[in-house]
């Protein structure tokens, strides 16, 4: 099976002229002459860009999957293939109505009509690796229901190895293909595909964004229904709203666009600094609003985290970058070990100034956030910095943040919207109020730890104490070993001389 989805996978890669990648390279310039021979019958009117999103588009939903990946790595794609790439959409073609049953069936060993008070077989969206049905519970819950394409963890396994496959070929074969890590970019977008495909993984994100937002008025998630979901299935609550991208639906409603655009900003900071725990997949199609203005946030599986030391380097950045601090931004891009030790400050200063510099006083419609992190990223392959993999979805949400920004309200100024959030969070964290808040959380456990000082104390000096005496009689023992051998050593030239001058009539 695999040979066969190889060579499918070969005959796609022709049929689209993808060869051009492999003989656009000099070391096989001389190949060309004989692959043009045989692939005379090929007409090409659309670039190489175009025809590689089609070819993956050709070859089903792992490989969509993967183009959208990477497409978030423009510091190793050039541009037009990034741009491109970004233009994959999540829509393929259903899975049948019995597989939907046999899954529901198989899932919740009885009938779906004994599951559900009713069940749409027809569904309502479909993407790479599942699709969506609209129910209604026994109790009478509008929910969507999320189940897994059949069989899709063996397709993920056997093309996943082929991409494993092709990403060796690719170090073997290209100068560059080393120090692009083709294996570990397979490995992220592996690693991304095994959470999606465990829906109580998914269940639980949206459980844990859920509680982050409560009570919010900028941001609303669906909640679980815990006793229908399994690793095959997640049951939600059905969440009505217009889609994002359906503005004058939106104007029409009397939803105030440019706040709506604000507030997109405000709640993507919030996930990143406040929570380290944010939605890493937030194109339009995921996203909502309802009558009120609030967001609506669908489809959990794929979520970024950052610890504290990210987000505390990641704020300095921000901050620095946009008080014009570029002296700041290289220090802190040292300081956090993103950067070599030995680079020189005031070089990356002057490369990131040059970046930077022309982007700023102008709304969201003069500038293109993506072409700003690609001219970026030119900038560390110069200063040999590797791309941090816990930020590269933080990389590919600021690219989803930008489109729906721009999309929205083309003269939001991005900078301005940011700063105050930012400014307040790092008083939050180094300022007085951070202190204050430390001493909050840390005050429960004093309450257990003072107590116990005394004990705790006396236990350590008697774990010292018989540890210098264990330390004592293991050198003594030493000692003793090194006497013995010493004397034996006596003993036995004592045994020679005897032998020697016994015998001669001394």
């Amino acid at each position: 099976m695999r040979l066969l989805r190889l060579i499918r996978i070969f005959w796609i890669a022709l049929r689209f002229g993808l060869d051009e990648f492999v003989l656009g390279h000099e070391r096989f310039k001389g190949l060309r002459p004989l692959v043009g021979f045989f692939t005379s019958w090929r007409k090409f009117d659309a670039p190489r860009a175009v025809r590689l999103r089609l070819a993956l588009e050709t070859l089903g939903p792992i490989f969509v999957k993967f183009g959208q990946v990477l497409s978030t790595r423009r510091d190793i794609l050039p541009a037009d293939l990034a741009d491109e790439l970004a233009k994959l959409q999540d829509q393929v073609p259903p899975f049948a109505s019995p597989h939907v049953r046999a899954t529901l069936e198989r899932t919740y060993g009885r009938p779906v009509e004994s599951v559900f008070q009713s069940f749409d077989f027809t569904p309502i969206a479909s993407a790479s690796v599942a699709q969506v049905h609209l129910a209604i519970l026994p109790n009478g819950r509008e929910v969507a229901v999320k189940i897994l394409r059949p069989g899709i963890g063996d397709v993920i396994t056997h093309d996943v190895a082929l991409l494993h496959d092709g990403a060796t070929l690719m170090q073997m074969l290209w100068r560059e293909g080393r120090r692009l890590k083709p294996h570990e970019v397979v490995r992220e977008f592996s690693k991304h595909l095994e959470d999606e495909l465990d829906l109580m993984r998914e269940a639980s994100n949206a459980s844990q964004l859920r509680r982050n937002f409560e009570d919010s008025p900028l941001l609303l998630v669906p909640e679980i229904h815990w006793d229908f979901c399994t690793t095959e299935v997640m049951v939600m609550e059905r969440m009505y709203g217009t889609p994002v991208s359906h503005v004058p639906a939106l104007r029409a409603q009397g939803i105030d666009i440019p706040r709506l655009a604000r507030m997109g900003v405000d709640i993507f900071f919030t996930q990143v600094f406040r929570d380290g725990f944010f939605h890493a997949d937030m194109h339009p199609g995921n996203i909502m609003v309802d009558r009120e203005g609030r967001y609506i946030a669908l489809d959990f599986g794929i979520m970024g985290t950052l610890n504290d030391v990210d987000k505390h380097y990641l704020a300095q950045n921000f901050l620095a970058f946009f008080r014009r601090d570029y002296k700041r931004v290289a220090e802190s891009h040292i300081e956090s070990g993103w950067a070599p030790k030995e680079t020189r400050v005031d070089e990356f200063e002057a490369a990131i100034r040059a970046v930077c510099e022309p982007v700023f006083d102008r709304p969201l419609k003069e500038i293109s956030l993506g072409k700003v992190l690609m001219r970026l990223f030119q900038t560390s392959r110069r200063f040999n910095i590797e791309v941090q993999p816990q930020l590269v979805l933080l990389q590919k949400t600021l690219l989803n943040i930008e489109g729906l920004g721009r999309e929205l309200d083309p003269d939001l100024d991005l900078w301005v919207s940011a700063k105050p959030f930012l400014e307040r969070w790092m008083s939050e964290q180094i300022g007085w109020r951070g202190l204050v808040r430390r001493v909050e959380q840390e005050a429960p456990n004093w309450g257990v730890w003072l107590p116990q000082t005394p004990r705790l104390v006396h236990r350590a000096l008697t774990e010292r104490k018989e540890e210098q005496m264990a330390a004592s009689l293991a050198r003594l023992a030493r000692e003793q070993r090194r006497h013995t051998w010493l004397l034996a050593l006596i003993a036995l030239l004592l045994a020679v001389v005897l032998a020697v001058v016994i015998p001669s009539g001394f």
